[in-house]
């Protein structure tokens, strides 16, 4: 991987971003899941909702339970893990493998700037997308007649532009929905990343607009090996 690469060659790897389900599966390592049967997979995806989470409360009441009803992409894949392995997801789960955490040395750091400078990036990203090709990744997605429960096709952008493309609703309706969406994402981000990592990992509450800023959150990385 690219990370033991970097170290190889004497350079320190910098990972920013992602979601904190990557950083876990990094750190934490991955269950180990076998392939879903497709068949499985199809039946599941192409039910109703309110029976998929039925059937998982038959099969797996402490995943049904957990979920929220309207968390339909977690219910599917909580009951056709189940219905596939014959095993519930949480039992896959505490049998991680794969992951880093313990065989380097990290130094980490969270970003939790001012949410009204946060929302405002937000949507000048999603402006900006608009302006910088997204009109035209999101025509050339749907021309490909997927199937809507993709994960490409449930992206932030994808049905909002995809509404304005089919004359139902206009270019400013387009960018007002898309940057909402890219705020409730940032959204559930940012709660994530203030409470689910290690307490001692610090945190940095101010926003990086400046050098001098950026600086700070700098100094807070023990970067001596």
């Amino acid at each position: 991987m690219e990370v033991t690469r970097s170290h190889e060659s004497g350079r320190l790897p910098i990972l920013v971003g992602g979601t904190g389900l990557y950083i876990r599966t990094l750190l934490d390592g991955i269950a180990p899941i076998p392939p879903i049967d497709p068949a499985v997979r199809s039946t599941v995806r192409g039910a109703d909702a309110q029976e998929n989470r039925a059937r998982l409360l038959d099969l797996d009441a402490e995943a049904a339970e957990r979920l929220q009803p309207t968390d339909t992409a977690r219910i599917a894949r909580a009951l056709e893990v189940v219905l596939s392995t014959g095993r519930r997801l949480a039992d896959w789960q505490r049998e991680r493998s794969g992951g880093i955490g313990t065989a380097i040395a990290l130094h980490p750091i969270i970003l939790l700037p001012d949410r009204n400078w946060l929302y405002s990036r937000c949507n000048e990203r999603f402006a900006a997308m608009l302006d910088g090709g997204a009109v035209e990744e999101v025509r050339s997605l749907l021309a490909r007649n997927l199937d809507p429960m993709l994960p490409a096709m449930r992206a932030i952008g994808v049905r909002e532009i995809g509404s304005w493309l089919a004359g139902e609703t206009g270019r400013e309706q387009a960018i007002a929905a898309g940057a909402q969406a890219t705020r409730n994402y940032a959204k559930r981000q940012y709660t994530w990343f203030a409470h689910q990592p290690p307490e001692d990992w610090p945190r940095f509450p101010e926003s990086l607009s400046d050098l001098a800023t950026t600086k700070r959150a700098l100094a807070l990385l023990d970067t001596s090996f």
